[in-house]
């Protein structure tokens, strides 16, 4: 027999990282999402923040509860401190609190820490076991490595704009994937770093960049269009190369003796990847099992090749009715 454990038991539990401290010199959505993973592990997450405005994030919007959206989703369970680096003083504090601590990271403008004796270089000559992650637009070496970066254009550099969207028209992500990307890398390096510090005594430099990041993510994409092939197209919510898969419009105008009114329009979405899920589709949904047995639909590419036969008549016949001819 066993027993859930009361809510106070569960706050009092341990948890992975309750041991680590991390310092964050942070703003906008790529460090702040790093460290609030983090913070989610139990980690001691020190947010640093400019005087009376703080992370511009903070502003973007009033949606939660008078709080920026954006803000509050990548900021749970931190401390926040008020430091003007460019105070000496204050400098010191900052100093002083990376003297204790086991991790930090900063997404800074490109040169920043430099210019304040934060870089990596100098943090770890001063203490071997720190772990050091740098995000950035485009990395810290290369030609683009002074540019700033936003994620509308890593989104349009990393070719993700030429497989999202229409036909007709690219379209960004509804997200700041870029910045998803970027962070979740870090934070998923800052684990590595350590687990690599537990082992062998020795801190880590991380180098994460957003164009890095989301390049990675176009990977399916780049070797579709190998030895110069064209590309996959722009399918917006159907998939380029897996079908039946997307939207399928479903209700209609339908005879009233139905009881089903125009009202009822909708849309199905249905997503098939492999042939187990085809015949069982063809069987129970569209009763149509003689369907398995064509050649124009025997293997996912095929059905890709042929999905406006297959899309008509067969896939709108099971989710869209006609209205009735007889009287």
């Amino acid at each position: 027999m066993t027993t859930n454990p009361s809510a106070s038991n569960l706050a009092q539990r341990s948890k992975p990282l309750d041991h680590i401290t991390v310092v964050s010199l942070e703003h906008a959505i790529a460090a702040p999402f790093c460290t609030r993973q983090l913070a989610d592990l139990g980690a001691r997450v020190i947010k640093i923040e400019r005087p009376e405005v703080g992370d511009f994030a903070r502003a973007y919007d009033q949606r939660a509860r008078g709080q920026a959206s954006h803000f509050v989703w990548v900021n749970r369970s931190k401390e926040s401190l008020a430091l003007d680096l460019k105070n000496a003083q204050h400098l010191e504090v900052l100093k002083a609190l990376i003297a204790k601590a086991d991790v930090v990271v900063q997404n800074l403008a490109p040169g920043a820490t430099a210019r304040m004796g934060l870089d990596a270089a100098t943090l770890r000559a001063q203490n071997p076991r720190l772990i050091v992650c740098d995000i950035s637009g485009y990395g810290l070496d290369g030609p683009y490595r002074d540019k700033k970066a936003y994620d509308l254009l890593i989104q349009s550099e990393a070719g993700y704009l030429s497989v999202t969207g229409t036909p007709d028209s690219p379209s960004k992500s509804g997200n700041s994937i870029a910045d998803i990307a970027a962070g979740m890398y870090a934070y998923t390096n800052i684990l590595s770093a350590i687990i690599h510090r537990d082992k062998t005594g020795e801190g880590s430099h991380i180098d994460v960049s957003m164009l890095e990041s989301l390049t990675e993510w176009m990977g399916f994409p780049m070797y579709y269009a190998m030895d110069g092939a064209s590309p996959p197209p722009r399918s917006a919510a159907s998939h380029a190369t897996i079908y039946p898969y997307g939207p399928f419009a479903a209700g209609g105008a339908l005879d009233p003796q139905t009881l089903t009114s125009p009202e009822d329009q909708g849309t199905v979405m249905l997503g098939l990847q492999n042939e187990r899920e085809w015949v069982l589709f063809c069987k129970h949904v569209m009763l149509q099992e003689n369907l398995t047995q064509d050649s124009r639909f025997e293997s996912n590419a095929k059905r890709n090749e042929a999905s406006t036969s297959l899309r008509s008549p067969h896939l709108e016949c099971v989710f869209k009715f006609n209205r009735s001819t007889s009287d």
